[in-house]
């Protein structure tokens, strides 16, 4: 393979990549649970520091319990509350990482919690096979907490 086309194929997945995160963000600002489940694999490797008090964060692995996710957060939070921002996006190939910062108010409590977050998504034959969030899981965890 010569250099030019190597570069061109690595630019071909690094835009193809791109999209499916563009994708993800769009169905996921709109809350649209049925696209969000068409853009993961039938098997996701999902990582999310567990929590027992967190109900919304829980080992996932297909499309549809991936998908089900943002319900789960908004039947748990305060929707109108809810806030994340993506300032750095960057695609390496089949992989992406997003960074920014999320805040929201647990329904029950009552309670915000806030932080920074780091998301790595992996994209293959368009589709989302890795999901692994890194947040502030202890702000989580306490605005549960009664």
């Amino acid at each position: 393979m010569s250099v030019i086309s190597s570069a061109t194929t690595t630019r071909s997945t690094d835009e193809a990549t791109r999209a499916v995160v563009q994708d993800f963000l769009a169905a996921r600002l709109a809350g649209d649970t049925e696209r969000l489940g068409a853009l993961f694999a039938e098997e996701v490797d999902w990582l999310l520091a567990e929590n027992p008090t967190v109900p919304w964060i829980r080992p996932r692995s297909t499309a549809a319990e991936c998908a089900a996710q943002f319900t789960e957060l908004m039947e748990y939070t305060v929707p109108e509350d809810a806030r994340a921002s993506v300032d750095t996006i960057l695609v390496s190939g089949t992989d992406a990482v997003l960074m920014g910062h999320v805040s929201g108010t647990v329904r029950t409590t009552g309670k915000a919690f806030e932080g920074p977050f780091a998301l790595r998504l992996t994209v293959e034959d368009g589709r989302i096979t890795r999901h692994h969030l890194y947040e502030n899981s202890l702000s989580i965890a306490d605005a549960c907490a009664p």
